[in-house]
C-alpha cells in the first residue's frame, strides 16, 4: 500500500497548486495564531474552494475551543481534525462525537515511553501522529523541523492507522518510511524556503521521494 503524504502549513494558492499538482493526499490547515502557518476562516474557505476534490483537507488545531473548531470545520469544509496540543482521550472523543469527523491526535515523542502514550487513544482517535517532541519554552508544539529517533516507532503495532512527522523532507523521508514503515508521512518545514512559506520545487521532490521509497 502506498505511503499517504500530508502537507502542513498550506497558507497559499501557489503552495495548495503544487500539493496538488504534486498528488498529495492531504493538505493541512494549520488554526494557531502563533504559528507563521495560521490561516483564519476567510483564508480556509478560499483555500477550500480552490482545492475542491482534489486533495483533503486536514484542520490542526492546538487545545481549542468548541467554536474555534467548528468555525474551520464549515469554512475550510474539513475532512479530518488533527489535534496537536494537550487533549485527553476525553476531549478526543468529545470532538469526534462533535463534529463527526476523523480525528487525528498527534503525539510528541522523545522516548519508548511516548509513543507506548498511543495506546489510551486506540479507540478514540482515527489516527496517531507521531511528532518530535519540542522544547519546553517553544512558542510551537511542532513545525520547527525537529525529528526524533526514527527506531523508536519502528516496532509500534497499533490497532488504528498512524503516521510518521518531525523535520522530515525530501532528503530524508525516503529513509524515514524504510526504517519505520510508517503509512502516512506529514512535512511542513521541511517544504519551505522560510518559515511559514512553501516551496514549490521542495514539495515536488517530495512526494517524489515518498512514491519511489
Amino acid at each position: 500500500m502506498a505511503t499517504a503524504i500530508k502537507i502542513c502549513g498550506i497558507s497559499s494558492p501557489d503552495a495548495l497548486d503544487a500539493a496538488i499538482a504534486a498528488r498529495a493526499d492531504f493538505a493541512g490547515f494549520v488554526f494557531f495564531p502563533p504559528s507563521p502557518r495560521h490561516i483564519d476562516a476567510r483564508a480556509a474557505a478560499a483555500l477550500a474552494g480552490r482545492a475542491g476534490a482534489a486533495i483533503g483537507r486536514v484542520g490542526l488545531f492546538v487545545d481549542a475551543d468548541d467554536g474555534t473548531i467548528a468555525e474551520a470545520v464549515r469554512a475550510g469544509r474539513l475532512d479530518a481534525v488533527q489535534l496537536h496540543g494537550n487533549e485527553t482521550p476525553q476531549r478526543v472523543a468529545q470532538v469526534k462525537e462533535r463534529f463527526r469527523l476523523p480525528v487525528w491526535k498527534a503525539l510528541p515523542v522523545a522516548n519508548a515511553e511516548d509513543v507506548a502514550s498511543a495506546d489510551r487513544y486506540r479507540e478514540i482517535a482515527d489516527l496517531i501522529l507521531f511528532d518530535a517532541k519540542t522544547p519546553k519554552d517553544a512558542a510551537l508544539p511542532g513545525g520547527m523541523g525537529l525529528r526524533f529517533d526514527w527506531s523508536l516507532v519502528a516496532p509500534y503495532r497499533g490497532e488504528i492507522g498512524w503516521g510518521l512527522a518531525g523535520g522530515l523532507s525530501p532528503a530524508n523521508v525516503a529513509e524515514a518510511i524504510s526504517r519505520t514503515g510508517a503509512p502516512l508521512v506529514d512535512t511542513s518545514s521541511g517544504v519551505e524556503s522560510a518559515a511559514g512559506v512553501k516551496d514549490s520545487d521542495k514539495i515536488s521532490a517530495f512526494c517524489k521521494a515518498v512514491r519511489a521509497a
